[in-house]
């Protein structure tokens, strides 16, 4: 039994030693990306949202029936912000929503002449690794095997060590809040 086991924990070592480089990268992107969604309600992590409320010139006309993307472009410029005009249309009749190249928008009350100007960039890297999370079409083979591999680390690991840092000592005790910490959770959201 002895000989047994001391291969078994050989073994245990080797396959969690080596998963664990091999899946390095995708557990930091699965962890930050799980970090970012935690938090999506104070921080979008696809997109940049930059707002810019200003006042329209006093040139700029008070019908939505006199406005053109000539007379849009030129409010643009204004506030360095130039991009092709896609369209624009009138929601309400003291209002012009324009729809500019790029997914920014701009919306103008012509009664106070006020105009918020918002621009929607999509963030570097959290975007990308945001759409990894989601299991876009053709990753869920690997992330079924990352599923596969996190397993085996975690067994592998809960076998490693033996005596008082093993399962029978300290490592028994951790596993056991771990696994009690999901269920107290889900038992006290259900109650």
């Amino acid at each position: 039994m002895g000989s047994f086991e001391k291969k078994f924990r050989k073994i245990c070592r080797v396959v969690h030693r080596d998963l664990s480089y091999f899946l390095t990268g995708i557990i930091l992107v699965y962890a930050i990306s799980g970090l970012v969604l935690n938090h999506k309600d104070s921080f979008n992590p696809d997109y940049s949202i930059d707002r810019i409320e200003f006042s329209v010139s006093e040139s700029f006309p008070k019908s939505a029936g006199n406005i053109n993307e000539e007379l849009i472009s030129k409010e643009l410029e204004l506030i360095k912000r130039s991009a092709p005009v896609m369209k624009f249309y009138a929601p309400k009749p003291n209002e012009v929503k324009v729809f500019i190249k790029g997914g920014s928008s701009m919306l103008i009350n012509l009664s106070d002449r006020s105009a918020v100007y918002e621009s929607i960039k999509k963030r570097p890297f959290f975007s990308q690794i945001n759409w990894l999370h989601f299991n876009p079409k053709g990753w869920t083979i690997f992330a079924d095997l990352v599923a596969i591999g996190l397993i085996l680390i975690t067994l592998t690991g809960i076998f490693m060590n033996k005596g008082k840092h093993g399962l029978r000592g300290r490592g028994g005790i951790e596993v056991i809040i771990g696994i009690l910490i999901p269920i107290l959770f889900i038992f006290l959201q259900k109650s």
